[in-house]
């Protein structure tokens, strides 16, 4: 098998490392070799962050370039417009219609973009929106809208359910796995 490219993207605080490592997670028990970056970006301060994950039957690196990626999930909307210079052709974006204003727009030097996913569509690029905020708050938390991409995502990728349950099972913390299977159940639901 060719090796396949994902871009998780988002804004620090978002949950962008534990969506990698329930994807990692699904992927290895797929028996794919897979290999998933370091988060880099500002993490810790509300900054852009990005994580790679490559998956194949030989991985040699985790980077992604420009016009590699075959998905990038954004959970915030200006960071899937940011990123999708790093899409191939044909590539699908899955994103959270959630907007972060980005400190230009804080401070008043800049606007946020307007009908970011119109644009997209306008470059071809298969989008899929869906307001994960409002369906991690409908599960319990705010905090889960990365696990509802997840969900989004997991109906669009040819695996078995039960193998995304298993990896939601490793990878999250018993004491919040009933509202993270609440948002992975409202983000296969929600396309």
């Amino acid at each position: 098998m060719e090796t396949k490219s994902i871009m998780i993207v988002g804004v620090g605080g978002q949950g962008s490392l534990l969506a990698s490592r329930i994807l990692g997670n699904v992927l290895l028990q797929q028996g794919f070799a897979v290999k998933v970056s370091e988060v880099h970006g500002m993490s810790q301060r509300g900054g852009s962050v990005v994580t790679y994950v490559k998956y194949g039957d030989e991985v040699c690196s985790p980077v992604i370039e420009k016009g590699e990626a075959d998905v990038i999930i954004s959970f915030e909307l200006l960071e899937a417009a940011r990123w999708a210079s790093y899409l191939k052709k044909g590539g699908k974006i899955v994103t959270s219609t959630q907007t972060l204003d980005p400190m230009p727009v804080i401070t008043g030097t800049a606007t946020y973009p307007e009908d970011i996913v119109g644009n997209l569509m306008k470059m071809d690029i298969d989008v899929t929106a869906v307001d994960a905020l409002s369906l991690a708050e409908k599960a319990g938390t705010a905090k889960a809208s990365n696990v509802v991409l997840m969900g989004v995502v997991s109906k669009k990728m040819d695996f078995d359910e039960s193998i995304w349950q298993e990896a939601l099972n490793q990878c999250v913390p018993q004491k919040f796995i009933e509202i993270n299977r609440a948002a992975f159940e409202l983000g296969r639901s929600a396309d």
